[in-house]
């Protein structure tokens, strides 16, 4: 895997050479747009509202709406105007105690990696942090935008977040807030028995995006099946229970919580082997019916 960028951690006038990797990937399946008729892929083109006629791209600007149907022009020099200075630095300017930090600025990870003579200062970073509770905050610019992030200690290494500046973040006043209720001991001491016989120890390979997994097995199905649509599934929405008498939901949630976990846990695994079963007899079919055309051919 290739750095996407290549620089140091500063602060005060300490310099760590590293290079910063993404920490996540996308797995999330990619379609085209085809044309029903001939299924050729389809193109998007850039269409100018007012009459519907392509632009190239060189008759293409920027411009930014102050009011409705009013646009300031920004050209190149403008933006070169604004632009911060590009330093290659991860500029700490303070530490704070991480607790102290809604996770809610925080939005894109990526690993640091130490690169050659960084190692000491690297390590002394890393464990001076796990051993104070504190994260850097710092400034750091990358592909032209300046950006706010934290510098993190991440089990042997050191992790970039990306952080949201206070600006971007949208007033929770502006969202309806809960009516306060007043609850019983019961309901209270029920919740939190619920809570705990839902409890265990955090393992993240544990959960997986069915859908996805789903999805591309419908498409091996499909593509075995020669393309021809599959049989239709009816699948009825869970509507959820207009809640009354919160003791009893809670109670009967603690009756089968142990019943439905192991549930839970077997019917995955049968239902992706009848999934997987499924399309591998779709494919044999499918390879048998050729080999018979070719056989008659």
């Amino acid at each position: 895997m290739r750095a996407i960028w290549k620089g140091s951690i500063n602060f005060g006038l300490v310099n760590i050479p590293i290079a910063l990797f993404p920490a996540t990937k996308s797995e999330e399946l990619k379609f085209r747009l085809l044309r029903a008729s001939d299924h050729s892929p389809v193109n998007y083109k850039r269409v100018a509202q007012k009459d519907g006629k392509e632009v190239p791209w060189d008759k293409i600007v920027k411009g930014y709406e102050f009011e409705k149907g009013k646009f300031v022009i920004l050209k190149d020099e403008d933006f070169k105007r604004a632009d911060v200075e590009a330093t290659q630095t991860v500029e700490i300017v303070a530490f704070v105690n991480q607790k102290e930090v809604n996770p809610v600025f925080f939005h894109k990870p990526y690993f640091m990696e130490p690169q050659k003579g960084g190692d000491r200062a690297y390590v002394l970073l890393r464990d001076a942090l796990m051993d104070t509770g504190k994260i850097g905050i710092a400034k750091v610019v990358i592909k032209t935008r300046q950006h706010l992030a934290a510098v993190k200690p991440q089990e042997h290494g050191l992790m970039l977040e990306m952080m949201h500046f206070a600006s971007e973040l949208r007033d929770l006043d502006e969202f309806k807030q809960p009516k306060e209720a007043r609850l019983g001991k019961k309901e209270i001491d029920m919740a939190k028995a619920l809570i705990d016989s839902l409890s265990e120890k955090w393992n993240p390979d544990a959960y997986k995006d069915e859908y996805r997994e789903a999805l591309e097995e419908m498409i091996e199905e499909k593509a075995a099946n020669g393309g021809k649509d599959l049989p239709k599934v009816t699948t009825k929405q869970k509507r959820p229970p207009n809640v009354i008498d919160l003791v009893a939901v809670l109670e009967e949630s603690l009756r089968g919580t142990k019943k439905g976990r192991s549930k839970e846990k077997k019917a995955p695994a049968k239902k992706t082997a009848a999934k997987k079963a499924v399309a591998k007899k779709a494919r044999a079919t499918h390879a048998h019916k050729r080999a018979r055309t070719r056989k008659a051919a």
